[in-house]
């Protein structure tokens, strides 16, 4: 996932068993379709070159299930793990916070959600029978990933649409290259969990 051109687009499958989505670029190009297995004990997602699915070009994977603080490592296409993101325990139930970690186990950028009330608002009237179902276009969270001297670098933000349904990536600050595909991936799983709780 060299050389983004942002914004780049999260569009859930709606109507699927699997929690899949593509991701594309700003010219329209496919930078990665992800699926994540379903019935899984631990967290086991395969991110795919293309919708065609034949070729995986990284995998994630939990060190544990269910838990708040599991970690998701990174795994390129030789399995050898380059990184991972860490979910900041039960600090994350009330604002989420994660950390994305390099190879050598040293924290390089951290992703928090930008105003908790949002989801709060969001879990509270979503459960109202019929203006529930509208909650996905006034109730929209973002995400702000900042390197280690708080310089916010991407936002990602929920659109407005029925059932979480699409996300936009901006950049906003500066991104090491070498950088790309760790943030990419961790905003990627970051993205699943979240999804799943609201």
């Amino acid at each position: 996932m060299q050389d983004l051109q942002f914004p780049i687009r999260f569009v859930f499958k709606i109507g699927t068993l699997a929690n899949d989505f593509t991701a594309t670029d700003a010219n329209g190009r496919v930078v990665g379709y992800v699926r994540q297995k379903i019935f899984k004990l631990k967290e086991d997602i395969q991110i795919f070159s293309d919708e065609s699915r034949s070729k995986v070009n990284y995998t994630i994977k939990a060190d544990r299930w269910l838990d708040f603080s599991a970690a998701y490592s990174f795994f390129d296409t030789d399995g050898s793990e380059f990184g991972k993101v860490v979910r900041k325990g039960w600090r994350s139930i009330w604002k989420s916070e994660y950390h994305l970690v390099d190879e050598n186990e040293k924290v390089q950028y951290h992703i928090r959600e930008e105003n908790a009330w949002i989801k709060v608002l969001d879990g509270l009237f979503s459960e109202i029978p019929v203006l529930g179902m509208f909650t996905g276009y006034v109730f929209n969270p973002s995400y702000m990933v900042t390197d280690l001297n708080g310089k916010n670098i991407i936002r990602l933000k929920k659109q407005p649409s029925f059932w979480g349904k699409e996300f936009l990536l901006e950049k906003v600050g500066e991104l090491d290259s070498d950088d790309d595909d760790r943030v990419m991936l961790g905003l990627m799983m970051m993205i699943l969990l979240e999804r799943r709780r609201g």
